[in-house]
C-alpha cells in the first residue's frame, strides 16, 4: 500500500489548520506558503474534505477555512480514508463485501484481512492532536548549545 500525495498533502494542511486554529479563517494561500505545497493542488484537495463536512468554510475578504471540530476528533484514518478511498491492502477487501469468486477458498484472504485490521486501528488510533503533540515536543527539546 502506498499513501498518496494527495493523502499526505491533506494530512499535511488538516495539521496546519490545526496550528493555527487560534487565528480564525485560514487562507490556502497562507497554507501553500508554510507546507511548501501549490495552492492549486491544495484547490483540489479542499471539495474532498469539504464534501464530508470536516472543514468549514468562509468566503469574502477574510475567508478561509477551518476545522469543524477539534483537533483531537480527527483521526488520521478517518483522513486518509476520504483521500485515498480505501486502506485496504488488496483489491477484494475494498468493499463492505468481499465479491471475490476465491474468498471461500483462498489461502491468503486471512493474511490480507489482518494486514488491514492493523493498518487501520493504528491509523485510527492517532490523531491531529497526537501529530501536534509529537511535534511541539520534538521541537521544543531540539536545541543546541
Amino acid at each position: 500500500m502506498k499513501i498518496s500525495t494527495k493523502g499526505r498533502y491533506a494530512i499535511r494542511m488538516m495539521l496546519d489548520l490545526a496550528e493555527n486554529q487560534g487565528n480564525g479563517y485560514v487562507s490556502l494561500k497562507d497554507v501553500a506558503r508554510r507546507q511548501d505545497i501549490s495552492k492549486k493542488y491544495l484547490e483540489q484537495i479542499v471539495p474532498i474534505l469539504n464534501r464530508s463536512d470536516i472543514l468549514s468554510a468562509n468566503r469574502g475578504f477574510q475567508g478561509g477555512y477551518r476545522l469543524a471540530r477539534a483537533p483531537k476528533d480527527y483521526t488520521i484514518g478517518e483522513i486518509l480514508t476520504l483521500t485515498e478511498g480505501s486502506l485496504a491492502p488488496v483489491a477484494c477487501l475494498d468493499g463492505s463485501s468481499n465479491d471475490c469468486d476465491r474468498s471461500e477458498d483462498c489461502a491468503t484472504l486471512k493474511m490480507w484481512t489482518g494486514l488491514y485490521k492493523v493498518i487501520t486501528d493504528y491509523l485510527s488510533g492517532i490523531t491531529l492532536q497526537d501529530l501536534l503533540n509529537e511535534h511541539e515536543a520534538f521541537t521544543t527539546d531540539n536545541y543546541v548549545i
